[in-house]
């Protein structure tokens, strides 16, 4: 069972001149009054008492005092602790009747619970650092949350080139009338030069046909001439016929293959030649505008992957925290900070605030059921309820200081005594029971 504080009597500690308290078993036990009355004295000496030399205070000694600080601190497991005599000799005595020291103490009082505020005003990473170190786990989710920072990075940065390659490809001039390769000039040169050898054999064929048609007329009129002769001229004649029939024969075919015959344009291999270089040009433009959408879109796809592997990181995060043993359910680790229900620290509310320190607290040391508290003028009283209820709840002991001296404090301070201390102690303010 968690150890608590049970009574303390002080004595010429810093303020004090002589007090005894005995606090609430559980919940929470408000000690107020004006300022320099003592309060913060009060908690000062527990805090001597239970955690030793390094809690000593610059000036332990009230101003004045002829005898030396005495400090007495009695523990809910029988456990007595004294500090007394000029040199303030601890003394640690156990139900038993045996002495022990500060290593006995050490068992079952946690520091951070004699210096709540400590760890209230520590950095966020410090606050989420000591969670980690209570559930076991800082390793692991030390590892997920740097590989979800690499890979939230390298995703930020590959949307960040898909974004301006998608960019970059849409400004781009597209021809669609283009074709899919650029275009050699030489072989619509060689093109060109084969048609227009065939066009040139073309032209060689009309222009014999001329000289054809030429000869038989010449033939013909040279056959009149030798018709006035015949009869003188008769064999001659025989051979200029035969001539002429072979040149009509001649004629025939030739007429007959020119006819056939159909030049081929070279008119558009010309525009084709001349506008090569805007064809490749727009080809070229084309290709680049095609390797551009397709780097996008790599780009795209590799978000997308990179999207799916930070929520399985974020997954398995997830599922470390929830298989571990929270001091407080709700509380987790994001981007190395200490939330609860999703909040950070300074997001969360006091009375939060207060319960999730409280509980951090008690997981460091399970042994030790109390923490003390200074300066909780700055809740209001509905904060103060609810955190005094949790603390019933939780069964945990808490020793607190207020400016003040309403109802809503069971002791009161003044000039370094309990105010009233020969009246029976007051019982506990309605709002502690939930009342408020």
């Amino acid at each position: 069972m968690s150890v608590t504080i049970t009574a303390l009597e002080a004595e010429n500690v810093k303020r004090i001149k002589a007090v005894e308290i005995t606090p609430a078993p559980t919940g929470l036990t408000l000690v107020g009054g004006n300022n320099n009355q003592g309060k913060t004295s009060v908690l000062d000496a527990l805090a001597w008492a239970l955690g030793g030399e390094k809690f000593r205070p610059a000036a332990a000694a009230r101003d004045g005092a002829i005898t030396p600080p005495h400090l007495k601190v009695t523990l809910s497991n029988g456990i007595v602790v004294e500090r007394r005599g000029k040199n303030s000799t601890l003394t640690v005595t156990d139900p038993t009747g045996r002495r022990a020291g500060q290593q006995l103490l050490n068992e079952f009082v946690e520091v951070l619970a004699l210096d709540l505020p400590r760890f209230m005003e520590a950095g966020d990473k410090e606050k989420a650092d000591t969670l980690l170190k209570i559930i076991g786990v800082g390793d692991e989710l030390a590892a997920l949350d740097r590989r979800i920072k690499a890979l939230y990075d390298k995703r930020t940065a590959v949307g960040q080139i898909a974004t301006q390659k998608k960019a970059y490809a849409d400004e781009m001039l597209s021809y669609p009338d283009a074709p899919a390769e650029p275009v050699s000039a030489i072989e619509l040169i060689q093109q060109q030069q084969e048609i227009l050898l065939r066009n040139a054999e073309n032209q060689r064929q009309r222009d014999r046909l001329v000289e054809i048609t030429h000869a038989k007329h010449r033939y013909f009129d040279e056959m009149q001439r030798l018709d006035e002769r015949i009869e003188e001229l008769q064999a001659q004649r025989g051979k200029l016929q035969a001539s002429y029939d072979e040149a009509a024969a001649a004629e025939t075919a030739a007429t007959k293959t020119v006819a056939e015959l159909q030049d081929e344009s070279t008119a558009a291999l010309e525009e084709s030649i001349r506008n090569v270089e805007d064809t490749n040009r727009k080809v070229r433009a084309n290709l680049d505008k095609a390797r551009a959408e397709d780097e996008a879109d790599e780009m795209s796809t590799q978000y997308s992957k990179l999207t799916e592997q930070i929520a399985e990181a974020r997954r398995q995060r997830t599922a470390l925290l929830d298989g571990a043993d929270l001091p407080l359910p709700g509380l987790g680790v994001e981007d190395g900070c200490l939330t609860y229900h999703g909040k950070r620290w300074r997001d969360m509310s006091g009375s939060d605030q207060l319960r999730v320190a409280t509980a951090i607290v008690r997981r460091l040391n399970p042994n030790c059921g109390f923490v003390l508290l200074d300066k909780l003028e700055q809740m209001d009283l509905a904060t103060l309820a609810e955190f005094g209820r949790w603390l019933e709840a939780e069964g945990l002991q808490a020793i607190a200081t207020r400016v003040s001296t309403g109802g809503e404090c069971q002791i009161i301070i003044e000039d370094g005594r309990v105010k009233d201390a020969e009246e029976a102690p007051a019982p506990a303010p309605a709002w502690m029971k939930g009342a408020f």
